[in-house]
């Protein structure tokens, strides 16, 4: 594994984020347009993102539920707003071989009319409100423009659906996961956000409103990281889902949904990576600790301390490199894997009774064995690179919103890969005809109402204040 594989990401920023992914062995591009393999790294890195949230939802009374794949075109045609977002990206299945079904399925693109059909089917009873459930699955979108985590055919995700008495019990509970998503992305993976309310035509196809949290790329460009939303009745009614009320009346339930994929994964590469690879926070890296031994076929006593110290580290994710590779290529190989600290055993530490730590920020120090406790020590360091992670990431974020309050001084802003926040007073069709003018910049989220200001630009009184960027 060479550095020289990794283009610097000064000189093509798309053509290093591939070059990292690549060469830290995080997914390979199959066959199929937009579909990738996840390879065993990557792979990690989503079953540890997926078992700090399982420990959230647990927390929030929510079960996990397992719901097909295929839904019947019929069921999706029922929901017209939701129809119009997802038609054009819609995966047909209307065969069986060579036979032509009587009705046509769709891949699923997103689940919400199996929930529907699900929630209709268990629910009788006030006193079974409410219900809250997630699904671990992959979805299908037919995208025109694939990148790696961030824009596939095929991505997964999880989906947390529920569904309530009360419009003031979903929207908390909508608020809820939105606070969850954004603790996940701050304090886990070390990126943080802007959390807002979606414009008109930004919001989720079906929603009432939309709740999300945005996160800024080193590239000037916004993603994305997670959404919530609030339903209201309007699924409901599509798809006759009542329950019996204490006062003996049939009533339709509030709904909710909300989600976090993959590109998380494409965020994490993007805000944290580097021209030497990979680079991960502590609690998401497939490999913590690694200890690379230093000849040490010659040495026994080398491969004795490193099974120690891993006994000694077991609340952690070690490995041993106790392979013949030489140790300038064990480190690099590290480096780009994005592995948090790495530990090195050669003869001298032995006969010093020393070990050298090297974290992937750059720290390097020699410490000695007598009376030294690795857990303690490997917990302050990870803290440390978690700081000093979200510290660099936030400072470029909080340097890089700028107020305008025109339609030039916006796309000034946005060119010079900065966030505009600027008044606005537009509608669904303007948000469309600002991307058009303006090669892609969108509303990603509402800050806050305002009032005395003009929108700059449809020039009619400004409702909020919005912050607007161009988005993976």
């Amino acid at each position: 594994m060479s550095k020289n594989k990794i283009v610097k990401q000064e000189d093509n920023f798309a053509d290093w984020y591939s070059s990292v992914i690549f060469n830290s062995k995080l997914v390979l591009h199959s066959s199929i347009k937009g579909m990738m393999i996840f390879q065993p790294n990557g792979w990690a890195i989503w079953n540890n993102i997926k078992n700090i949230l399982n420990d959230s939802f647990n927390q929030l009374n929510v079960s996990e539920v397992q719901l097909p794949l295929l839904i019947k075109l019929s069921d999706f045609n029922r929901e017209k707003q939701h129809i119009e977002g997802f038609s054009p990206e819609a995966f047909m299945v209307t065969k069986v071989g060579n036979k032509n079904l009587e009705e046509s399925y769709l891949l699923r693109p997103t689940s919400e009319i199996l929930f529907c059909n699900y929630f209709k089917d268990i629910l009788t009873s006030y006193k079974e409100l409410p219900i809250k459930l997630n699904q671990w699955c992959n979805c299908f979108r037919a995208e025109k423009n694939t990148k790696p985590f961030l824009r596939t055919s095929e991505f997964f995700w999880q989906e947390l659906h529920a569904i309530f008495a009360s419009e003031k019990e979903a929207r908390k509970f909508t608020a809820d996961i939105l606070e969850v998503y954004k603790n996940l992305v701050e304090k886990y993976l070390c990126i943080p956000v802007i959390l807002g309310e979606k414009t008109e035509n930004e919001r989720f196809a079906g929603a009432v409103n939309t709740y999300t949290i945005e996160s800024l790329m080193p590239d000037g460009q916004i993603l994305q990281t997670g959404t919530s939303h609030y339903l209201g009745t309007n699924f409901a009614n599509s798809f006759d889902i009542k329950y019996t009320s204490s006062s003996n009346k049939q009533e339709y339930v509030h709904q909710m949904s909300a989600g976090v994929s993959t590109r998380l994964i494409g965020a994490i590469i993007m805000t944290h990576s580097d021209n030497n690879g990979l680079v991960l926070p502590p609690d998401i890296a497939p490999t913590q600790v690694a200890i690379l031994t230093i000849n040490s076929s010659k040495e026994p006593k080398i491969l004795e301390l490193a099974n120690s110290i891993k006994k000694e580290l077991k609340k952690y994710r070690v490995l041993i490199n106790n392979t013949d590779k030489s140790f300038g290529f064990k480190i690099s190989e590290q480096e780009t894997l994005g592995t948090p600290i790495s530990i090195v055993i050669g003869p001298n530490d032995i006969k010093n009774k020393t070990i050298t730590v090297i974290d992937r920020l750059g720290g390097k120090e020699i410490k000695e064995l007598k009376n030294f406790d690795f857990s303690k020590f490997i917990d302050r360091k990870n803290e440390e690179i978690k700081i000093n992670l979200l510290a660099k990431a936030k400072k470029r974020l909080d340097s890089s919103i700028v107020e305008v309050n025109t339609l030039d001084e916006l796309v000034k802003a946005i060119n010079n890969k900065k966030i505009a926040l600027a008044p606005w007073g537009g509608n669904a069709q303007d948000e469309i005809k600002l991307k058009q003018e303006t090669g892609g910049i969108t509303p990603r989220c509402i800050k806050t109402t305002i009032k005395g200001k003009k929108c700059f630009f449809t020039n009619k009184p400004a409702i909020h204040l919005v912050y607007f960027a161009r988005a993976y």
